[in-house]
């Protein structure tokens, strides 16, 4: 069912002094950066090897990422493994009585279809799922 790690996504405090860590100290490829306002977060997409770390910034205290921060400190805030068909993923999950936190998976930036399972039946983990089947083929940053 999963292909692959897509990315892990981390909660942090600061963004730039994030990059400055991942980028200019450990010396991974920084991606992209970018404001979503529909989730309150600024991110960047930085590359090591084949998997992406996806760095988030909580922009409002009604963030889920600010909350995060808040309830647990920076950190893993997500994993992120890709899949080929999302709703066959997602119903098989719930078949093997998975709880999900998305029924139908959101479409998010650029086109990627996206959805979360519940942390209490993945033993405290929050995991996302992500189907790329609309990218073009050389698009490289995380969903």
């Amino acid at each position: 069912m999963f292909k692959k790690i897509a990315h892990v996504g981390i909660a942090v405090r600061d963004l730039e002094k994030a990059m400055h860590l991942f980028s200019d100290v450990f010396g991974l490829d920084v991606l992209n950066e970018e404001t979503v306002d529909e989730y309150e977060v600024r991110l960047a997409d930085l590359r090591v090897g084949d998997v992406e770390i996806e760095l988030l910034e909580g922009l409002s205290t009604t963030s889920a990422i600010t909350k995060f921060i808040e309830k647990r400190g920076e950190g893993i805030q997500h994993v992120c493994f890709e899949v080929d068909n999302i709703q066959s993923a997602l119903r098989e999950l719930e078949e093997k009585g998975v709880e999900l936190i998305d029924r139908e998976p959101r479409v998010v930036r650029h086109g990627r279809k996206i959805a979360f399972l519940r942390p209490h039946d993945t033993h405290g983990v929050l995991i996302e799922l992500v189907e790329r089947e609309h990218e073009h083929p050389d698009e490289s940053d995380p969903g």
